[in-house]
């Protein structure tokens, strides 16, 4: 292999953290709140709000079952907005963003709802509030299942940002797109599915072993 092949791979390694890392963390951020909003609006929760958790769930549910090839696309306009192109890393990120957070939300949100009730109650009868049961009752207890819920979101930004490479996001799957299948370079595509894996494997790897020392506490 060429050296500017192997500089490539590197650049495209890069890359594919890149989009992967920013697009989760996003997830994170955004996708905790939304799974905390639903648990406690739900009925017999905290704040009922039935109608808002409806509405809010629907659009949850629209933007989930949307496949992200066709949700890339559609926000194309949206993403040139907000970077100004429609091509590159950055580019990415948007529709990778916006496809991990509700994933996210509706993996936290089943963590969620599987806390303990009697302990959320117990929190209620000495009197605290809300925000201090979401912080020290709800999510602490919620922990490993956040933890599990977030790696699978990971796992799962890492072959979509394969597939963003169609549209020339950079990355892997960019790589395996141009130099690999438009060449017919079957090394090439080796290559790259090689990393993806090892990746993944890594990744799933951490989370499992976070996963089982935070239930060990």
């Amino acid at each position: 292999m060429s050296p500017q092949m192997i500089e490539r791979l590197w650049r495209a390694f890069f890359d594919t953290l890149t989009m992967v890392g920013v697009s989760t963390l996003i997830a994170l951020a955004l996708g905790i709140p939304l799974a905390v909003f639903l648990v406690l609006s739900a009925p017999g929760g905290l704040i009922e709000a039935p109608r808002t958790n409806r509405v809010l769930g629907g659009i949850i549910n629209g933007f989930r079952a949307t496949p992200f090839v066709v949700l890339m696309v559609a926000l194309l306009p949206f993403t040139r907005l907000v970077t100004g192109t429609t091509i590159g890393v950055w580019a990415a990120i948007v529709p990778l963003s916006v496809s991990a957070t509700p994933f996210f939300a509706r993996i936290a949100e089943v963590s969620l709802r599987e806390v303990d009730h009697g302990l959320i109650e117990a929190a209620q009868a000495i009197g605290c509030r809300r925000w201090h049961i979401i912080r020290h009752v709800l999510l602490p207890e919620a922990l490993p299942g956040l933890v599990g819920g977030f790696t699978i979101t990971i796992v799962s930004m890492i072959g979509a940002s394969a597939m963003a490479g169609v549209i020339g996001a950079g990355g892997l799957g960019d790589v395996a797109i141009r130099y690999g299948y438009q060449r017919f370079d079957t090394t090439v595509m080796l290559i790259v599915i090689a990393i993806l894996i090892v990746i993944v494997c890594v990744v799933q790897f951490a989370g499992d072993f976070a996963v089982r020392r935070l239930r060990a506490r």
